[in-house]
């Protein structure tokens, strides 16, 4: 997404018109589908978009490998952050690739070695910007995903529209990244179904209003990471001690609605996946780590170091159930109503609408 941008202000790209400069606003979350069928609560985006202004995300459909596809230009199985939470081969532990970076000991240019697109607009001369809240300012994920951008934290919703639009126009060649986590942290917290969901749409929405009237020769596009959909508690699969699935189980990583599942040693791998299909008839897509890299889900290349962050048995929950492991003592997951990494349309179709210079 992001090097098609960069690829604009050189006009080398058939994908996309020139741009003297360019924007790229994700609104975290958003999923195509529910933002049609909110549409009188999203009146700019939904008139700005039309039938065909959709994309698709990758998988898993989360948040750190999605946005590090958009920002590199690469597959999860290149880029190597394949999950919320996923195995570091090297120690034998689970980390965290969202904010576990530091907590779990993460070397971010280490583990993510694929170059950024702000880091070839720098080598072209280009001004490249990372614009989002500023708690994220030097985090573990901002440093493996955004490196070579000049990072500009803003709290203010309507602010950060507004200061990603001025760096554009200010700056001849600018590429401008502009992060908007609202409407998913109200998916996550209340469900998409809910009034406090609804009601971050329409602020967002209203801040993304500003990017219908661009300065000349500025493109922008909004886009997604994902979508989400609403797991009611009765949809909860509660992984519990003498489940036949968790046997030789070592570690489960991933999230709810996409786990991934690592053998103990001398586990047979094939015993394992069909424990796992017999145990989650209805609710879940299981496959081997081998088929789902040969089936090329994770795209067509999965580079060496990064095999071994693949679960060895991957579970893709279907409909809207997602898996929970009930031996820890930490149950707070369990509250959360939206979700999302797995394969259906609402996780995974996201908007893509073109503005200004890409209209």
């Amino acid at each position: 997404m992001a090097p098609d941008l960069l690829a604009s202000l050189s006009g080398q790209t058939a994908g996309l018109t020139a741009a003297r400069s360019a924007v790229l606003f994700v609104v975290d979350g958003l999923g195509a589908i529910p933002l049609r069928a909110h549409r009188g609560h999203a009146r700019f985006l939904a008139g700005a978009m039309a039938r065909r202004d959709v994309a698709r995300s990758v998988f898993p459909s989360t948040t750190a490998a999605a946005l590090t596809s958009l920002l590199t230009g690469a597959w999860p199985g290149e880029h190597g952050l394949v999950g919320y939470r996923v195995l570091d081969p090297q120690r034998g532990v689970l980390a965290n690739q969202l904010n576990g970076y530091e907590r779990d000991g993460l070397d971010p240019d280490a583990w993510q070695r694929c170059e950024t697109v702000f880091e070839r607009a720098a080598v072209s001369g280009m001004r490249p910007f990372a614009v989002s809240l500023d708690k994220y300012a030097g985090t573990g994920l901002t440093r493996a995903i955004m490196r070579g951008a000049e990072f500009v934290g803003e709290k203010d919703l309507a602010q950060r529209v507004l200061v990603a639009i001025a760096l554009a126009e200010r700056h001849e060649g600018a590429l401008v990244y502009c992060y908007l986590p609202e409407v998913d942290q109200a998916g996550h917290k209340y469900g998409v179904a809910s009034d406090r969901w609804v009601d971050a749409l329409e602020r967002v929405d209203g801040a993304l209003a500003a990017a219908g009237r661009l300065p000349d020769g500025v493109g922008a596009i909004i886009t997604s990471d994902h979508g989400m959909v609403d797991v009611p508690r009765h949809r909860h699969v509660l992984l519990r001690e003498g489940d036949p699935r968790l046997d030789g189980v070592a570690h489960l990583g991933g999230e709810p609605r996409l786990l991934h599942v690592y053998a103990e040693p001398g586990r047979d791998v094939a015993s394992l996946a069909e424990a796992w299909r017999v145990g989650s008839q209805g609710t879940a897509d299981v496959a081997t780590r081998d088929d789902a890299v040969a089936a090329g889900l994770f795209g067509p290349t999965v580079r060496d170091h990064v095999r071994g962050r693949i679960g060895d048995v991957i579970v893709a929950a279907r409909g809207l159930w997602a898996f929970y492991d009930d031996r820890l003592d930490d149950k707070k997951p369990q509250d959360m109503i939206g979700q999302h990494g797995s394969t259906s349309a609402e996780e995974t179709t996201v908007p893509f609408i073109r503005l200004g210079a890409y209209a």
